[in-house]
Formats: structure tokens, C-alpha cells, sequence
């Protein structure tokens, strides 16, 4: 419950600080450790923070352009952090300079410890490093709002409190210290109120989506808390190891040919050679007998299934590529869409027939038919639960609907639109409806409720969104793919250079680390652009007279799959499995090279590229 909140309020952070995200104190981690440098330790007196030792031959104020004493201190942190403390002491005591003063330790231990009276005392005396008046050595960060973070710690105390049952208590906090602060925050006050019905501890937080005094909210609350404190006196906690993380980020950000799965190295620059991006087409399947509308790779990268106007959905074994199942999914019409499970176990359907059905993917029998609607259904997607599903239809009544695995209907969303395809995030946050016009309405997954419609002025014919839930990718008629911020709206990227038409042709995330984005296109070609920079990498002769949908293998940064209206199916990869297909095709059939699905060849010319 709060978590949802939450989510309305992140800008000031209404429940920030208590729910459980990511843990700030975990084991072997002591950021929160002060190394101050005892004076009886240094050798001679000090002056300005530094020992009189180093007053003779006193270091360069900067260490290869980068301030040192931030590069120090860094130190002491990262040393600390894994674990390394005589180290960190001996850094801290040769240098003269302190991890953080004694007024933000106290506040740290007032707060692991919950020493709330304290810990507000010691944030009462904070001030901004702008104000002429002095502090207590507290120094708040600019745009911290000292009234939020008190609200954070109040709210952590009444948590706590309803925790050990000690009701009466907490419904004074919430009444005379919390109410005040949050006096226009009506939702937060009510979700706050409603928790002092739970029955136990265990209901508290599950509602509360918090873990416990004696979990890791407190950490979690410090975290938030140092946010807001300057880093001249509070580092961000474990500062090293995110500006190295952010360095590995940049060097795959600037990789045009990123195909390793695995994290850059930091002993060297990071560079993928180009020979290993996935050009050549190693398989040929051809299996369907008609157009190929829609291909997916299962989670685990396993499988592939696909369907398009033959009625059929059919199940590929990715290490042979030969049929698993084949599935006659809709006797009276055309396949249009198709959609694995979180865990790979199921299949949905959709087809023209106006039937929606659920498969079995081990055995590829028939779990379950839904009820039968009015119009075609044209998009399907899971929720992350495993237990229940969306489909979208161009029935206006039955748009958008969410099911069980019994095909029972459990919401219908009333805006009425035809909805031609479909995204959920993998945070469960959002679901995204495209329409049979220009528009997108993006609804919050969680509460149901419609977030915001996006007008893009012409129509789009497909959306997909990133594994990290922070990027729509809207593919449009008129030859253009867009980049959007789900959150904050904004267009980050345009991908240019395939052609659109009035049929579905869809893009999608692909690569490692998702750096790349791959479309379908009108002409019968693969696009592939660099996700970060919109640069084309690729543009692949794939299938005529349409190319109608991409697809990435999640498990294998090395292998893409496309499909079109010529009836096949290309697997894409690099030219060294090619040759290596190839050597092994040649030396276990004697004279030529074939691939399983009969569809594949490789000529001696090619195996002696």
C-alpha cells in the first residue's frame, strides 16, 4: 500500500526511506564508519585538518585533476566498505582527512539505532552550506527539505511502534507530530490511518511493504536520509563502487557493436569487435505455410515460438531448430499474436477467429479458451504473477481485459478504444495500450488507473517496453521508431531509416544490455540502430515482400530471429558460427552443410570466408 503511494510522491519523498528497496546496510558493508584521524596519532600537531608531517613536502591539492581530498575520502569509504578497516585507518591517518565528522556519525547511529529525539535534534541544527549562520556540522544538501526528512523519521518511529503493538502510542505520533507535516497530503494521512487496523505484525508489513525494525528500513531510511546531506560532510554510500558502475555503463553505452553478456573488465577499455555482431543468417525455417506475423523467444532463450496466417502457432527447440509442437491454434482464422509466460510454461493465443487461448508449452495441449469476443483479438501480455494476463481486442467492449488462468474476467477497462497491441513492464508499474489511431493511453498496472495519453500525430503499429521498465518503444507508420521516458514523457531517441505501411510492423529492445533496438519494415529489411545514440548499425536484407516482425534472443546477445510475409523464418548470428554450423554440418554429413530444419546451406565458398 505505501509502495503506491509512494509513487505519487517520489518527488518528496512521502514514503521514501521506509519501504523495502534497496539495501543500504548490507552485510559487510560499514560506509557508516567514521575514521576520524586522532591528533595523539598524527605525527606533530595539525593545521587545517592535516598532520604537520606532511606540512614539509605537502601533496598536490589534486591527484591527476580529480580533487584529493574527494578521492580520499572515496578511499577510506570503499576500503571500509569491503571490509579493509586498519587499511581504511591507515589511509585515513596518513592523509589527515576524515571520512565524516563526529555530528554526522551520531546522526547515523541515531538513526540505525532509532534514537528518533536524537536524530531530530541533530537535524534541527542542520543548515544549507549557502547559509551564513553556523551548524552543527550537519550540512543539508541543496534542495533538501528538512520537513520531509522529518516526516520520514516520524513515520519510521510510528511504524516501529505499531510493531510492537504499542497502538495508543503511535496514534498520538500520527495525530500531533506527523499530521502537521503532512496536512496537504490527504492519501498519505489516510494509507498511514488505515494501517493501525492491522491484526499482527506480519499484516503490518505486508501492507506496509516494509520489513521491520529489525530489517533493513532503518538502513533504508539512512540512505534516503544521506541523500539529502551534503556529500562534503555524509558520502552517498558506496561511492566508489557506483562511479564504477557508471564508468562500465558508459564504456558498454559507447560500444557499437556491444555483444558480451558479461560486465566490462576494468583493467582495460571496453571494445567488442564488429566480426561478432550478428549479420549472417545461420537458419532458414520455412515451416509455416503463409505470411509470419509474430516470433518470440521464450524467457530462457530455449525456444522460439511463432504463428501468423496459417493458423498455426508453432514451438522451436533454439539449439536445432526443430519443431517442438505444432499447435493448430485457431481452426477458423488467422494466428495474430502470441505471448510466453514469466516462467516459460504457457503460451496465449490470439486470433482472428475472436478467440483468446492459453497452451500448454511442455506438452502443447489446450489449458484454456476464453470467452468468445466480439472482434478479433489482436494483443496478449502477462502479468509478472504468472497467474493472470491482459489481452487487447478490437472489441470496444472488451478492449482491455485482465483474466485468470480459468478465463475468468477480473477487470474490464472501460475507455473505449480498439486496442491493437499491448505492453506490460516487468516491474509490474505499467500497462500501455495502442490504439487504431495515434494515441497511446498508459494506465498504472497496480491501481488500474489511466496515468496520461500521448498523441503521437500519426499511427503507430507497434509498443514494447525495456527490461529495466524505463523506456517505451513505439514503432509508427510513417518510417520512424520513438524513445520515450515512461515516466517523465519525455522522447529521449528517434530511430530512422525503415519504412512503415498500413500493417503491423513491429521493433523491439535487443542486444546485450539491451543496447540496441531492431525493427521489422516495410521493405523487407532488419533495422538495427545503437538504443543510446539512434546510430544505424544494421540494415539487413531479410525477407520480401515484408519484413513483419524482430525479435531478440534474451539469453544470447549473438542471435536475433526475423519473419515476413515470404513464410520464413531467419536466425540471425555472427560469421563465426556460421563457419562453425557449417564445419560441423560438413564433417557430420560428408559433403554439404544443411541445417536441421532444411532450410540452410552453406557452400565451400562460404566456409572459406
Amino acid at each position: 500500500m505505501l509502495a503506491e503511494v509512494d509513487d505519487q510522491e517520489a518527488s518528496n519523498g512521502a514514503f521514501r526511506g521506509v519501504s523495502n528497496g534497496s539495501r543500504a546496510g548490507e552485510e559487510g558493508s560499514t560506509s557508516g564508519r567514521t575514521h576520524k584521524v586522532p591528533p595523539e596519532s598524527m605525527n606533530g600537531s595539525t593545521h587545517n585538518g592535516k598532520s604537520a608531517a606532511h606540512a614539509v613536502d605537502a601533496p598536490s591539492p589534486t591527484y591527476l585533476g580529480h580533487d584529493r581530498e574527494e578521492v580520499t575520502r572515496i578511499l577510506i569509504q570503499a576500503l571500509s566498505d569491503m571490509g579493509y578497516h586498519s587499511a581504511a585507518e591507515s589511509v585515513s591517518r596518513d592523509s589527515g582527512y576524515e571520512l565524516e565528522s563526529p555530528t554526522v556519525a551520531a546522526f547515523r547511529t541515531a538513526v540505525l539505532d532509532g534514537s528518533w529525539a536524537r536524530a531530530e535534534e541533530l537535524l534541527a541544527g542542520a543548515v544549507f552550506s549557502t547559509e551564513r549562520r553556523s551548524g552543527n556540522g550537519l550540512v543539508l544538501a541543496p534542495g533538501a527539505d528538512a520537513n520531509t526528512m522529518k516526516v520520514w523519521i516520524r513515520q519510521q518511529k510510528f511504524l516501529e511502534l505499531l510493531e510492537r503493538r504499542e497502538t495508543a502510542r503511535a496514534l498520538i505520533i500520527l495525530r500531533t507530530e506527523l499530521t502537521p507535516l503532512c496536512s496537504e497530503q490527504h492519501q498519505k494521512l489516510h494509507a498511514l490511518s488505515s494501517l493501525l487496523m492491522c491484526q499482527s505484525a506480519e499484516d503490518l508489513k505486508a501492507k506496509a511493504d516494509w520489513d521491520g525494525a529489525f530489517g533493513q528500513s532503518r538502513h533504508v531510511l539512512l540512505s534516503e536520509l544521506s541523500r539529502r546531506i551534503s556529500p562534503s560532510v555524509m558520502l552517498p554510500e558506496h561511492r566508489l563502487a557506483v562511479l564504477l558502475e557508471q564508468v562500465k555503463e558508459s564504456q558498454i553505452g559507447n560500444c557499437l557493436y556491444h555483444t558480451s553478456s558479461q560486465p566490462p573488465s576494468l583493467y582495460s577499455d571496453h571494445v567488442c569487435d564488429k566480426s561478432q555482431f550478428p549479420t549472417e543468417v545461420v537458419f532458414e525455417l520455412d515451416k509455416h505455410s503463409g505470411e509470419v506475423w509474430q516470433i518470440s523467444f521464450s524467457h530462457d532463450g530455449t525456444r522460439l515460438a511463432s504463428c501468423g496466417i496459417d493458423q498455426y502457432v508453432m514451438i522451436w527447440d533454439v539449439s536445432t531448430f526443430e519443431i517442438i509442437h505444432k499447435i493448430q491454434a485457431h481452426e477458423a482464422g488467422e494466428v495474430c499474436n502470441l505471448a510466453w509466460s514469466p516462467d516459460d510454461t504457457m503460451i496465449i493465443s490470439c486470433g482472428r477467429d475472436r478467440f483468446a487461448k492459453i497452451w500448454n508449452t511442455e506438452t502443447g495441449s489446450l489449458v484454456k479458451t476464453l470467452e468468445r469476443f466480439n472482434e478479433p483479438v489482436s494483443s496478449c501480455v502477462w502479468a509478472a504473477d504468472c497467474r493472470t494476463f491482459i489481452t487487447g481486442s478490437f472489441d470496444k467492449d472488451k478492449s482491455l481485459c485482465q483474466w485468470n488462468l480459468d478465463g475468468d474476467r477480473l477487470y474490464t477497462w472501460t475507455k473505449k478504444h480498439r486496442t491493437e497491441d499491448l505492453a506490460v513492464s516487468p516491474d509490474g508499474h505499467w500497462l500501455v495500450a495502442m490504439d487504431e489511431r495515434n494515441w497511446l493511453h498508459v494506465y498504472n498496472f497496480v491501481t488500474r488507473e489511466l496515468e496520461y495519453e500521448w498523441d503521437l500525430k500519426t499511427r503507430p503499429t507497434s509498443v514494447s517496453i525495456s527490461q529495466d521498465s524505463r523506456f517505451l518503444l513505439v514503432n509508427k507508420v510513417d518510417g520512424e521508431a520513438q524513445l520515450i521516458d515512461i515516466a517523465t514523457r519525455d522522447a529521449i531517441q528517434k530511430y530512422q531509416g525503415h519504412s512503415g505501411g498500413e500493417y503491423t510492423i513491429r521493433s523491439a529492445f535487443g542486444g546485450a544490455n539491451e543496447s540496441f533496438v531492431i525493427s521489422g519494415s516495410e521493405d523487407g529489411h532488419v533495422s538495427i540502430w545503437h538504443k543510446s545514440t539512434g546510430i544505424p548499425i544494421e540494415k539487413l536484407d531479410a525477407h520480401h515482400p515484408r519484413c513483419n516482425s524482430v525479435c531478440w534472443n534474451p539469453a544470447d546477445p549473438c542471435m536475433f530471429a526475423s519473419c515476413g510475409d515470404d513464410g520464413k523464418i531467419k536466425i540471425w548470428s555472427n560469421k563465426e558460427r556460421v563457419r562453425s554450423l557449417a564445419y560441423t554440418q560438413l564433417h557430420s554429413n560428408g559433403t554439404t552443410s544443411r541445417s536441421p530444419t532444411n532450410g540452410w546451406a552453406t557452400s565451400g565458398e562460404q566456409l572459406a570466408e
